[in-house]
């Protein structure tokens, strides 16, 4: 891009100064493991939604449908999935990762350990662990949670567009002054989920968001996750 091309005018802002935005939201995003009780208006909510539509989708499918508790039905579903995650049971819809290898371990273990020192956690200590694991079915104190699921007959390809659904919804929520965190680990419970909500058969569940007002006051909300470089992770050829 010429110097040029970035002094021009689009919109409102110049494009330099869209960017800007656009670093500072991912920058300052992160996963939030301590909330504020206070619920989050609905209107707020609906702008988040509104913004997270304008996501693109194969063929346009727009293959994401959403579900948000709060309030009692958040604390009914909170209770449910809770139990179910406590007693060992699995039911998720799609595989999770065989394995992970190399420089992917590397970093899973990287924010493991980060997270684990950050609440004290000792290295090895296995039961905290899986205390701390199971605070993914708390929704780690959020007063909101959102189920993302997808047409089954899409397959990965709906999939990969409710994730690029779940990136957007996390984005404006950022920019609306909310915290989020993507949960993965919420679709271990996949079948008591399509229960719990009447979802159709026909349906897969992707993820959860849980979101609300982040607590900044808390210890874990200072982790944060480093980055791979760029030569890490893109290869430019040019002829």
């Amino acid at each position: 891009m010429s110097t040029t091309a970035k002094s021009l005018p689009r919109g409102r802002h110049s494009i330099e100064e869209r960017i800007l935005v656009l670093e500072e939201l991912l920058d300052e995003r992160f996963s939030c493991r301590a909330f504020k009780p206070d619920p989050v208006p609905r209107p707020l909510i609906e702008r988040v939604l509104k913004a997270a539509q304008r996501t693109a989708s194969w063929c346009n499918s727009q293959p994401w449908q959403v579900v948000i508790a709060s309030g009692e039905a958040k604390e009914r579903f909170r209770q449910a999935i809770y139990a179910a995650a406590s007693s060992g049971k699995d039911d998720g819809d799609f595989p999770f990762p065989r394995e992970y290898r190399g420089v992917y371990l590397e970093r899973r273990r990287e924010s493991g350990f980060q997270l684990y020192n950050k609440l004290g956690i000792p290295r090895g200590d296995r039961a905290a662990y899986a205390r701390q694991a199971l605070e993914n079915f708390n929704f780690f104190g959020a007063p909101h949670v959102a189920i993302i699921h997808t047409d089954e007959a899409l397959g990965v390809y709906g999939a990969i567009d409710c994730g690029a659904y779940v990136s957007n919804f996390m984005l404006a929520a950022q920019a609306l002054g909310l915290g989020t965190i993507p949960q993965a680990a919420l679709a271990h419970q996949s079948g008591l989920i399509r229960r719990h909500f009447k979802i159709g058969d026909d349906r897969r569940v992707v993820c959860g968001i849980s979101f609300g007002f982040a607590d900044h006051e808390h210890r874990i909300n200072s982790y944060r996750t480093s980055r791979a470089a760029i030569a890490d992770a893109a290869v430019f050829v040019d002829e």
